[in-house]
């Protein structure tokens, strides 16, 4: 009897001291985020910084009948992170068919605005384009708010889509967009939901940099601008990031070079990013997808996070893509 109430204790201690270690080993597992940061196909990421909190808006990567909706994740620290299912989605948008993708986030006049491509039109007869959803909450839900879209032309050869909306430091509001090795900027209204013509009286300029495909992105630091966007094909190992920088937000944008690309050892189609700031000085994180090795479906992308150094010239370095991703850290709010 004795043997075995000693068996079963010892076997109690086992599973204890096993439970621990599992504990344990998920713990230092959780100091960094890892990469790709939460499972399922996801692309075309769009971070921001929303009421103290990290954000992530990613595309829904599936065939374009199944892109009807967006997820959105959370995090306090860039580790663990909290999914907000569908936070917009076809049924909140009366204009769209298929091919929702490409979000990007902003926080004004106390909402929150979700601007997205949809339809993938490939002319000027199709309803698609540009559309803006609101909201009063960072998860939703976001509602169409025109009944149509904001930007629905192919203008300078620039298909509507890949929006990036960037707050200049004088409040002025500006949207890059543009697929198809175009790309254009437009201002917008001051309530985000129209565009209005420049001071010389034009409303699209084109800022098209050598190599351009798609997905722009705009970061300004220590007063300079910094345009990134995307090369090569998005279903291709050779999709990569460059980047221009400029005194201006209208440029000329001059190419500088490659900082983000395909790597034999960790992933291939390493491309459409953002970029955000940690509460350290001069602390960047570029959130981007990518397609795993082994993986050759085009849609087999996911989304990934990595550090983002400059160099003392205020170039960008090239990026060392991780499996394990970053160290917790804060907003610049916090």
């Amino acid at each position: 009897m004795k043997l075995k109430k000693l068996t079963i204790y010892c076997l109690a201690l086992f599973c204890a001291s096993s439970s621990l270690y599992a504990q344990s080993g998920e713990e230092v597992q959780k100091k960094r985020s890892g990469n790709p940061i939460f499972p399922g196909w996801y692309a075309d990421p769009e971070g921001v910084v929303l009421d103290g909190k990290f954000w992530i808006y990613p595309t829904y990567s599936a065939p374009y009948d199944e892109q009807t909706f967006m997820d959105a994740y959370s995090s306090p620290d860039l580790v663990h992170w909290t999914k907000h299912p569908r936070v917009l989605s076809k049924e909140n948008i009366p204009w769209l068919r298929r091919a929702l993708w490409a979000p990007a986030v902003i926080e004004a006049n106390d909402r929150y605005y979700l601007f997205f491509g949809g339809n993938d039109i490939q002319n000027n007869s199709e309803i698609g384009g540009i559309g803006v959803a609101v909201a009063d909450n960072p998860a939703g839900p976001f509602k169409d708010v025109l009944g149509k879209p904001l930007i629905d032309k192919i203008v300078n050869g620039a298909q509507p889509i890949d929006q990036f909306v960037f707050r200049d430091d004088d409040g002025t509001y500006y949207m890059y967009y543009g697929g198809w090795g175009h790309c254009n900027i437009v201002k917008l209204s001051p309530d985000l939901l129209g565009v209005v013509p420049f001071d010389d009286g034009t409303v699209y300029k084109e800022v098209t940099p050598q190599d351009y495909v798609e997905g722009p992105f705009m970061l300004k630091r220590n007063g300079k601008y910094y345009f990134m966007w995307s090369e090569g094909g998005w279903g291709s190992p050779d999709y990569r990031v460059a980047y221009a920088i400029a005194d201006s937000p209208f440029g000329p944008f001059h190419r500088e070079g490659i900082i983000l690309q395909q790597d034999a050892g960790v992933a291939t189609g390493a491309g459409h990013h953002s970029v955000v700031r940690g509460k350290g000085k001069d602390e960047w994180y570029i959130i981007y997808h990518r397609r795993p090795l082994g993986e050759t479906a085009a849609n087999s992308r996911a989304t990934c996070i990595d550090r983002m150094y400059f160099d003392k010239k205020g170039k960008i370095k090239p990026v060392r893509m991780t499996f394990e991703g970053v160290k917790a850290t804060q907003t610049p709010l916090d």
